[in-house]
């Protein structure tokens, strides 16, 4: 048991394959459209998850806790955790939109969404927010992240500036996540 635990490519196939047995014993056996809208939706939570785990634990750990790490110790964040999660919160990012487009298309309503019309308002609502927030990660965060790490060099100046824009990027997202996730449970919840 011990082995699986040690290796996260383990953890994960085995989480896998307990979620196959599960679905077996369940007995259910209909590979329609329906569990196709569950596949997807499950994806999309899955990704969504990630993502916004990540914004909150850049915003609510890692940010405020730098200051608090000693000078010679901060290379272990800067080198190799924030490389290591920026890389799963950007690509988190992109899966949680394509799989929320794939979701609605399969749903039929991503035109009415997207237009905010009604009955799908809030969810047009979140997934408009969503874009916003996609859009922030791929094209300030993470380029302003690449000079502040080092990945990119730039003057010391230069750093500084993308730094701070990463940062506030980023709590502009954090702002942006609250009303997005309350829109995106609201929608099954008969909206605003």
């Amino acid at each position: 048991m011990g082995a699986i635990f040690q290796s996260l490519g383990r953890t994960v196939t085995a989480g896998v394959v307990l979620l196959v047995i599960l679905i077996a014993a369940a007995g259910s056996g209909k590979f329609d459209h329906a569990w196709g809208l569950l596949v997807m939706r499950w994806l999309h939570v899955g990704s969504g998850v990630m993502w916004i785990g990540l914004l909150w634990y850049f915003n609510f750990v890692q940010i405020p806790s730098m200051p608090k790490i000693p000078d010679e110790q901060k290379p272990a964040i800067g080198k190799v955790i924030a490389p290591t999660a920026l890389f799963w919160f950007r690509w988190a990012a992109l899966a949680t939109v394509i799989t929320g487009i794939v979701l609605a298309s399969m749903h039929g309503y991503i035109g009415t969404a997207l237009l905010l019309a009604t009955p799908f308002t809030a969810i047009g609502i979140g997934m408009w927010l969503a874009l916003v927030m996609a859009f922030n990660v791929w094209f300030i965060i993470w380029p302003n992240q690449k000079k502040a790490l080092g990945i990119v060099q730039v003057e010391a100046v230069e750093k500084a500036a993308a730094a701070r824009m990463a940062m506030l990027t980023s709590r502009f997202n954090t702002m942006l996540s609250i009303p997005m996730l309350y829109c995106m449970v609201a929608q099954q919840n008969g909206g605003l």
